[in-house]
């Protein structure tokens, strides 16, 4: 029993000590910069997210979030974090053609079937390459939103010789070259200047998530939306390197601790509540909702074909072995069986 008592006491002890090593840690405010709106559920996702922070620092780590592009346009998003206008911040390297090749392997067209599970396996995936390829900032986790699909304002798109002439905004860079082999011409715009640019008429049509389509204000603008799981896009939160380096090793834990496939499937399963029912909130407004074939389906399938054979070029002029990024991927997706 005197023994037992020591060791409870040793333990109380230590407990106390590594609680005071806590409490005694440096305070730090950190700025988390993104680009949706307050109303949007990955913004409400962050808050639960640098709640958890705070309370798991003993209230050394508070961040202080910027929606809606108040520190900077959605595309500049990964240089704020590198530069540290955020200490944080919520990139979507499509933005960004070119630049991340690897990241791009899981924008290739019907890919998972949800966010949520996918979220995790491709968070997951691209642990194994984040650290080459993002080498600017310190890669803390990635979620994708629910499924998208095509959006029009005066005609259905149901096979790929539809979309031929058509001016349309992609969501992220191989979209954008897929609609270019498909004879299109695109239209730029972040998620925020999608309804402008439909309303003004200079697209025609606008790949988007469901639920987003109603954030954004885009259901008024368009009335045509195909029923597929067209892609999802990859969204990325990053930090600044020389302030996860300056926090104490107790810190980076908390930190380390929150930047994991287990967050990133919450925040994408969470998101894509919100995106899923949107499907049926633009059906009930009297939408044109519709789904496609088999066969429609096993064209686009064989349409977006050439855009495997580009990455992989890209993947392999970067120096990696395509093979083994796409199979990691394809492991990850079908391990968790959320391929589409």
């Amino acid at each position: 029993m005197k023994h037992w008592k020591l060791g409870l006491a040793g333990a109380l002890l230590g407990a106390s000590l590594a609680s005071t090593a806590v409490a005694q840690d440096k305070a730090v405010e950190w700025r988390f910069a993104h680009w949706v709106p307050p109303s949007h559920p990955m913004h409400i996702s962050a808050e639960k997210w640098a709640e958890s922070i705070n309370k798991a620092s003993n209230g050394t780590i508070t961040i202080k979030i910027f929606p809606a592009q108040q520190l900077g346009k959605a595309q500049d998003h990964y240089n704020m974090a590198r530069d540290g206008i955020a200490q944080i911040a919520h990139a979507n390297p499509g933005y960004e053609p070119g630049r991340f090749p690897i990241i791009g392997a899981m924008e290739m067209p019907f890919l998972v079937a949800n966010a949520k599970e996918g979220s995790a396996a491709i968070d997951a995936w691209y642990r194994k390459y984040a650290d080459k390829e993002m080498n600017e900032t310190k890669y803390c986790l990635q979620f994708v939103h629910d499924p998208a699909t095509f959006h029009v304002t005066k005609k259905r798109i149901v096979v790929p010789e539809d979309v031929k002439g058509m001016r349309i905004r992609p969501a992220n860079a191989t979209i954008a070259r897929f609609m270019v082999l498909l004879g299109a011409t695109n239209v730029q715009a972040s998620a925020p200047e999608s309804r402008e640019v439909l309303e003004r008429g200079v697209a025609d049509a606008i790949t988007f998530p469901w639920g987003s389509i109603i954030l954004f204000g885009i259901d008024k603008v368009t009335k045509h939306h195909m029923d597929a799981a067209l892609y999802v896009t990859e969204q990325v939160w990053t930090m600044n390197k020389a302030a996860y380096a300056a926090l104490s090793p107790a810190q980076k834990k908390v930190i380390d601790d929150h930047c994991t496939s287990q967050w990133a499937e919450r925040i994408g399963g969470e998101w894509a509540t919100m995106e899923s029912a949107g499907r049926d909130k633009i059906k009930a407004a009297g939408h044109d909702v519709y789904p496609i074939t088999k066969e429609q389906l096993a064209a686009w399938r064989k349409a977006a074909e050439p855009l495997h054979a580009e990455w992989a070029a890209a993947a392999t002029k970067a120096g990696y072995d395509p093979k083994k990024v796409y199979g990691d991927l394809m492991e990850e997706i079908n391990k968790r069986k959320v391929a589409y």
